[in-house]
Parts: structure tokens; sequence; C-alpha cells
């Protein structure tokens, strides 16, 4: 199975009794060799060290103290770090189960490593079936999207078949709405799942470690009637079997907040989210955050050795609830998934029967040259509607440092 009995332990008793967390996101590296435009992390931790491979030992001892069931390494491109092998076997000989999370420009030797290591989950950043787009979201950077389909299908032919889990993590911004469906089809082909996350803008006065501050990414009122026929398709193919991880209420909840509405999906936690209860964030240098938006004033290395009384004599907790209880809250995948999958019943049911389909057969291996046919055959298949592109979405693909246009065929 692909989470092992402890980890699964701790998962299910973590979203029962809410009392240790289920999944922690550490930030690893503050270094990417992309600059997306909806990230700000890189530049947000960028004052930040490293923690050492020793320090990484001890927080990986510190989680399994506290029962963590999930941990996610993340960046910055995590696999930037030489060490990341030793990094991701500190976690799966404690038992905590875990994903990676990458851009997508991995080696075969790197992934092969990560494996051996014992990872069996990774996401990858996939936001369009078409170089141009893809290369240009992720900061004009030529070829990036062909290096990430290159370790898509790296992925699938390194990581074990069976008991592996492989996703893609789609950021829904105005430059690819209508090519959302078409990613979830391509997903589904390949044996792969997708996760949606809608753009986080900040206003330039407000302080966010993650969000970006790219106008570009904001969705014009006049677009709000196309999320809402995107997502409904997005629902559709959901029902119909088709690979989208996310949970009905997390899509709706994506509705409410591309509008600039209040978010629901607290409602059953006194209207805040479940940090530190179910989940929180590590700095790259260790330091315990709530989430990945907001800081702590005190220090809270989770390398340190009395980090474990910390956090179950609710010292922490004292601190992060009066920033849960101020912020409007986001739909940053993870940390609302994993609420809703606690106080819903019906999610967590769902959740189940992802994972265990996840266990069958997938059609891999796969190679580039297979990627790339499969990638263009679909969007033959499936043509997004050119009036719609050029109606609302014209005016958004002018290059801010340029006076070209992205031509619409590409859209």
């Amino acid at each position: 199975m692909m989470f092992n009995l402890k980890s699964a332990f701790n998962i299910a008793r973590g979203l029962v009794w809410r009392k240790n967390p289920v999944y922690v996101q550490f930030y690893i590296t503050a270094r990417c060799n992309l600059t997306c435009k909806q990230c700000n992390i890189i530049y947000a931790n960028a004052d930040t060290r490293e923690a050492t491979t020793a320090e990484i030992d001890q927080i990986a001892e510190n989680l399994e103290r506290i029962g963590v069931g999930i941990v996610l390494l993340t960046g910055g491109e995590p696999f930037l770090r030489q060490d990341l092998p030793h990094i991701i076997q500190s976690f799966t000989r404690r038992g905590i189960h875990v994903r990676t999370q990458t851009n997508g420009i991995a080696t075969r030797e790197q992934l092969e490593a990560a494996a051996r290591a014992g990872a069996r989950d990774i996401s990858i950043s996939l936001d369009s079936l078409s170089g141009d787009k893809q290369d240009f979201l992720n900061g004009s950077h030529r070829r990036s999207w062909q290096r990430a389909l290159e370790t898509i299908a790296l992925v699938t032919q390194t990581y074990p078949r069976r008991d592996s889990f492989a996703a893609f993590g789609t950021v829904l911004s105005p430059h690819n709405i209508l090519e959302i469906p078409n990613i979830i089809r391509f997903a589904t082909q390949i044996g792969w799942y997708v996760s949606l996350v809608p753009a986080h803008i900040a206003d330039p006065a407000e302080v966010f470690n993650f969000r970006s501050y790219d106008r570009e990414m904001l969705f014009h009122p006049d677009l709000y009637l196309v999320v809402d026929q995107v997502i409904d398709e997005c629902l559709l193919l959901k029902r119909q079997g088709y690979h989208l991880y996310d949970a009905s209420e997390y899509l709706q909840n994506t509705r409410r907040f591309i509008r600039g509405e209040s978010i629901t999906w607290r409602r059953r936690n006194a209207g805040r989210c479940d940090s530190p209860e179910l989940y929180f964030a590590i700095r790259p240098n260790g330091d315990m955050q709530p989430c990945c938006d907001h800081v702590l004033r005190q220090s809270y290395p989770v390398w340190h050795e009395n980090f474990p009384d910390w956090y179950q004599h609710k010292t922490v907790h004292r601190d992060i609830h009066p920033m849960t209880q101020r912020c409007p809250g986001c739909m940053y995948g993870s940390y609302p998934e994993i609420s809703i999958t606690a106080h819903y019943p019906l999610t967590t049911w769902e959740r189940l029967g992802v994972f265990r389909r996840t266990r069958h057969s997938k059609p891999w291996p796969l190679t580039l040259d297979q990627l790339i046919e499969l990638a263009e055959n679909i969007n033959r298949q499936h043509p997004i509607n050119h009036a719609i592109a050029a109606r609302y979405l014209e005016p958004l693909t002018r290059h801010a440092d340029a006076t070209t246009f992205i031509p619409i065929s590409s859209l």
C-alpha cells in the first residue's frame, strides 16, 4: 500500500481527533530555477538559511514524536538540494509518508535516488498543454514545459507502478482557465491526478509570504461566468471518473475565492483553519509557521529538542490561533482539502477511494514522445472555445515586458 501502517494510523487519528498533525509542509529551500508568475516564495524565504542535514534528521524525529502522517517536501525547488535522498529517507524510515513537490526539472538519477529513498508520491507543476503558455507562466523560461514533460515521463519509468501516487499541481489563472478540463483529461489518460489551486494575489500593502503581486493573474469580473462554466465542467468530469483530486466543497469555494467572496470551508471549525492541529508549515531554516502565508514573530525551530513539548503543551497553538482567527482564508490546496476531509465525512470516504484506485495498474512507463502526442491529440479532440478566448482572454495575453502577443491558438 502507498501509506505504510504507521502513517495511515496517524492520518486516521489526526482526522478523527484533530490533535496530531496529518500534514506538514516543509520548504526545504528557497532556491528555484524558475520564476513563476503565481509564486512569491523564492523572495519571501530568501532571507532564511537552509536547515542542515543533521537538523532535518532532528525535525523528522520531532515530527514522528508528535504523530505527523504526511510531510510535503517543497521549495523553491526541492531537487536543487543534493541531500534530498537523505532528507526523504530521514522521514520515510520513521514511518512518515513523503510527498515531493517539484516544478518538473529533475533528472533520471535524481528521481531514481528519490524512489530508492522511499518516495512514492510526487506532484509536478503543470499549468498548460501548450509549451509557449507554460513557459510564459513559468517566467518566460524556454523549454520549461518540455522539461516538465520529460520529468513526467521519467517518473513513470523510475517510480513503482503500483502504490505510487502522481499528480499535477495546476494553478487556475486567467491565462489558462479554458485549458483546465484538457489537463484533467491528460492526467487521467496517464494515470495521474490533478489538484487545482486558484492564483493567490496580494495587495502590495498586505503582508503574505507566498502570494504573488502580479496583477495579470487576477480574474476580471468579466471572466466569472467563464470560471463557472469551467468549474461545472470539472465537476462533471469528476463525476464521470476523471482524475480530479479536489473535493466538490473545495471547488465550490474556489468560485467564491476567485470572486473575492468569503470562503466557507472553515464554517465547521468556528471560521478559522485547522493550523496547527491538523497542519502547519516549516521554513527553510526549520522554523515553524502556521502556513505558507504567515510567519510567527516568535521562533519555534522544529529541530529544537523542546519542540514536541511546545506542540503537545499547546505553546505554539497560543501564538498561532490569533493569526488563524484574523486570516481571511486561502485556497492553497492541501490546507483546505485536509480540513474538508476532516470535517466532511463524505469527502473522507471519497479520499479512501482515490488512494485505493491508485494501487491499480497505470499505463506506465511512458516516453516523452508519447506524452507530447497525447497532449496534441487531446487539444485536437477538445479544442478550446476560441470565441470566448478572443472576447475575454486576448487582452490578458500581452507580455508585461514586450509588445508582442501570445497567439490565441496557443491559449
